[in-house]
């Protein structure tokens, strides 16, 4: 089975956990990355992060959650928390990251993921010089956008 890892933070700064998403890409590690401001790091380099994929999204609501997502060798974990992947955050704040074992609320959370990566209304993709372009429509042609799907949840009482 392969191995995979999702992440939401509004930053990606730190240098190290830049090289070592870098070693995961070239490890064959497919990685989604929703970034809302700063990310130094580069998705789609010939050799160096092909499997990485940088997303970004804007709109409505501003602030983000900090889920990450990890699978491999079969096994699934989940963490929500505080920290954004910055130097400053990892060396010298106290932040916190739980994990989360409940199976339902790992369920929410991959749905929330999912629901992220399926917008094409405020999400915006990197390419590997570092430009943004906007995400396009699905291929049957529908429109999500994830800050009226949150919301739309929300009204009919649905939790994730």
């Amino acid at each position: 089975m392969s191995s995979a890892g999702a992440v939401e933070a509004n930053r990606l700064e730190d240098p190290a956990l830049v090289r070592e998403l870098y070693e995961a890409s070239m490890a064959g590690v497919e990685i989604d990355l929703i970034v809302r401001d700063i990310c130094r790091l580069r998705p789609n380099l010939e050799g160096v992060s092909e499997t990485i994929d940088v997303h970004s999204i804007v709109g409505r609501f501003l602030e983000h959650s900090r889920i990450y997502y990890f699978h491999a060798g079969g096994e699934e974990r989940y963490y929500v928390g505080s920290a954004d992947w910055m130097e400053r955050n990892f060396d010298n704040r106290v932040e916190a990251v739980a994990p989360i074992r409940d199976t339902k609320l790992q369920s929410q959370l991959e749905t929330i993921i999912e629901t992220l990566l399926a917008d094409t209304e405020n999400r915006w993709c990197m390419a590997a010089d570092g430009s943004y372009h906007r995400a396009t429509t699905s291929a049957d042609g529908s429109s999500v956008d994830v800050h009226e799907a949150f919301m739309e949840r929300a009204r009919d009482g649905e939790s994730y």
